[in-house]
């Protein structure tokens, strides 16, 4: 676009939040997208005016910040990283980060925030985190009684069959700490996990999910147990989540969209976090099997 133009890289990032490019007669917001061969790409620009940039979200840290007041933060989580550390003790983890913000904000003083829920490693989206002890108390419970919707896009190995289904199983963990259901309703955890089918592509699916339960590891577990592991999960599929178009070092699983009740006010809140750039790609040069599923 700066070579088309001329213009400034400012001005050129001004362009694509004007909608003043399209590719392939579609909008295009993204300066990053990769093109291919027959991609048409237009512009409308004019050399006397100015094209200014949207504020973006501000990053601190490596994360983005969604939403913020005195009570709450909503992040968008980097996949490559943990929520919270695990038993081996790492220092680099969402929370930490998160922390070491506030703790800025706070000139210097260390303030400690529990986490509310996660997303595994590997694992892309929305998470809400509270400021305050009240906060954190109001916020698990919600998410204790179910009462939170998460949903979640995820890209999975092989073509579903069934458009809308449910997954129901109860959940236990064995020695080395891999998660998979069992007949024994008192070994286990219950576990639902809801999907439909949004795309079905030339050997994957492209699927939403909704949880009711929010168990570690749950939509990778039922969905390898039903046949369709994740592309890119290393535990649970290996070598049936392998795809020659699916590189990227993390699995294809996405929190797009998480609501839930203010703890302080009980006003809803509701946040949308778009499929990442890996997907994006992937959806892009995956032949498309058939008609989306209605």
């Amino acid at each position: 676009m700066q070579h088309l133009t001329g213009a400034s890289r400012r001005q050129t990032n001004g362009l694509f939040d004007q909608a003043c490019v399209t590719l392939n007669g579609q909008p295009c917001a993204e300066p990053w997208k990769h093109l291919a061969a027959g991609d048409t790409v237009q512009v409308i620009y004019e050399s006397g005016r100015r094209y200014k940039e949207q504020v973006k979200p501000p990053k601190y840290l490596g994360f983005t910040i969604e939403y913020e007041d005195a009570d709450l933060l909503v992040v968008d989580k980097p996949a490559s990283w943990l929520t919270v550390p695990s038993s081996r003790g790492e220092r680099d983890t969402l929370v930490q980060r998160v922390e070491a913000y506030v703790a800025k904000q706070n000139r210097g003083r260390h303030v400690q925030l529990p986490a509310v829920h996660r997303l595994d490693r590997g694992v892309s989206g929305l998470l809400v985190l509270g400021k305050t002890t009240a906060a954190c108390h109001e916020l698990r419970r919600q998410f204790a009684s179910r009462t939170p919707e998460r949903r979640y896009v995820a890209i999975v190995a092989g073509l579903m069959e069934t458009h809308v289904g449910e997954i129901r199983s109860h959940l236990t963990t064995d020695d080395e700490l891999q998660r998979h259901s069992t007949d024994d309703p008192e070994a286990g955890e219950l576990a639902i996990t809801r999907y439909e089918v949004v795309r079905k592509l030339h050997d994957t699916t492209l699927v939403r999910v909704e949880l009711e339960t929010g168990r570690r590891n749950q939509i990778r577990v039922h969905f390898l147990e039903v046949g369709h592991p994740l592309l890119g999960d290393p535990r649970y599929g290996r070598s049936s989540s392998h795809h020659v178009r699916w590189p990227f070092p993390r699995v294809a699983l996405h929190a797009e969209f998480l609501a839930f009740s203010h703890p302080a006010d009980g006003r809803r809140m509701e946040f949308h976090k778009p499929m990442p750039v890996e997907f994006e790609e992937f959806l892009r040069t995956e032949p498309v099997a058939g008609p989306a599923a209605p």
